[in-house]
């Protein structure tokens, strides 16, 4: 074996402190580590520091080549943000004093009807896909507009930025109040058809179509059968929202008086696989839990989108108990923060909330939110084959952080060891922590090009 590892190149090596998830622990740390990392991009070895020269023969690189982490600094996985709407980014931190269908029609549409503007949606797009990256948002699942030439920018973007990426062009037609913003049923499916062409032509290696009706309230049942059958026939993700709040969940139920439930309008439409994601879930019952856990769909956790729009408390505990996908998402602009550290910081004031209402509730700790920012929202988008944490074989999707960082907001009073270093990283850090952000082994921040 050791062999066969000698003809395979290395491009980079780094030596330090290495923290990730793995399915059986939520937090686990690896001090003086080597990881290699090819032209591939991909993790080739993770050994220990005492293996140096016998690594460096094996995989035939100079000792004095080697990456060294500093005593502050460690590389965790690049997070995973499940839910983001690229085009409610340019209104972000603001518009927050209205519930969800009351603040889609005064600020969310009007809005997004202006991405039929290139320049526009140029502008836009770039700002989104940066401000992301040099948060540590190495994966972003995007919502785009109902525009197909806006929705294809930014897919080009992601991909000249180094991000990897999931793009969607909504799809509704109807219960829109806003005049040139909805579609009809064969304009949402052609454009949907053009755009998932078009991007796949392009053959991105980080950006993929991703199906997305907008929600059961904008989308006819023909829509959403005709919507899941591309699906199915594409093997594509889908995304979606559901029970975000208790008025959707009773208009959607008036709406489809024949389904059991909301998450049962989804399925019978075909919207429920192993590839879907939906927001939210903060109104679901056992049962419907229970449907995403057969169908292998997952949830993406909003929290500070349901605090903002007093939608509602998802309970983590409840999702995970019923061995339901679980990622984070910031859901912008409904959430205000477009950084993955405040959905798991808002992760963790909810599940707390939910201990005040009930002292019986297990409360999420910082380790288990870290890896629902990580590897959870790997699962979520089945993309854990290929990111996720560090294990040989995976992309190296990775955040160098210096919890020491001069100017930085974080004062270190004494020697830390690295599972509080990453505490104070997850309760207290910002951008200015992250020194370095790789995606697929290419160094996206700050950019070498």
């Amino acid at each position: 074996m050791a062999d066969a590892h000698r003809t395979t190149p290395i491009k980079r090596v780094f030596r330090g402190t290495l923290i990730h998830a793995t399915p059986e622990e939520a937090v686990q740390v690896r001090e003086d580590a080597l990881l290699g990392v090819g032209p591939d991009g991909k993790i080739t070895f993770i050994g220990e520091g005492k293996e140096l020269n016998r690594l460096s023969l094996e995989f035939s690189f100079s000792p004095t080549a080697v990456t060294q982490l500093e005593k502050h600094e460690f590389f965790m996985p690049g997070m995973v943000d499940t839910h983001i709407h690229a085009p409610q980014y340019s209104y972000a931190g603001t518009a927050l004093d209205l519930p969800l269908l009351d603040w889609l029609n005064k600020y969310t549409f009007p809005v997004e009807s202006r991405f039929k503007d290139l320049s526009f949606a140029q502008d836009v797009y770039t700002r989104v896909v940066r401000r992301t990256l040099r948060n540590g948002t190495t994966t972003a699942c995007y919502f785009a507009t109902i525009h197909t030439d806006s929705s294809l920018l930014l897919g080009h973007i992601a991909d000249n930025l180094g991000q990897r990426a999931l793009v969607g062009k909504v799809c509704m037609d109807m219960n829109n109040s806003v005049k040139h913003y909805k579609e009809t049923i064969q304009e949402s499916l052609e454009e949907t058809r053009r755009f998932i062409t078009k991007l796949l032509e392009k053959k991105y290696a980080l950006v993929k179509p991703v199906v997305t009706p907008r929600f059961v309230l904008s989308c006819s049942g023909a829509l959403l059968g005709q919507l899941g059958q591309l699906a199915k026939n594409n093997n594509l993700h889908i995304q979606s929202h559901i029970s975000e709040n208790a008025e959707e969940v009773k208009i959607v139920k008036e709406l489809f008086p024949d389904s059991a439930s909301y998450t049962d309008v989804y399925h019978k439409h075909n919207l429920l696989t192993n590839k879907t994601v939906m927001a939210h879930g903060c109104h679901l019952s056992d049962e419907e839990l229970a449907l995403f856990r057969d169908t292998g769909a997952s949830l993406s956790h909003c929290p500070n989108s349901n605090l903002s729009l007093c939608s509602g408390f998802l309970n983590v505990r409840k999702v995970l108990n019923h061995k339901v996908k679980l990622g984070l998402g910031t859901d912008v602009a409904g959430g205000y923060s477009a950084s993955m550290l405040d959905a798991v910081r808002r992760a963790l004031d909810t599940s707390k909330i939910l201990t005040i209402q009930d002292p019986e509730h297990e409360t999420l700790t910082f380790e288990e939110a870290f890896r629902l920012a990580t590897l959870g929202g790997s699962q979520a988008l089945s993309l854990d084959d290929q990111i996720g944490n560090f294990e040989v074989g995976k992309d190296f999707d990775a955040l160098r952080v210096n919890v020491a960082v001069p100017g930085g907001p974080i004062d270190l009073i004494q020697h830390e060891q690295p599972k509080i270093l990453l505490e104070k990283f997850l309760n207290l850090g910002d951008d200015r922590n992250i020194v370095e952000v790789y995606v697929a082994g290419r160094e996206v921040i700050p950019s070498k090009e």
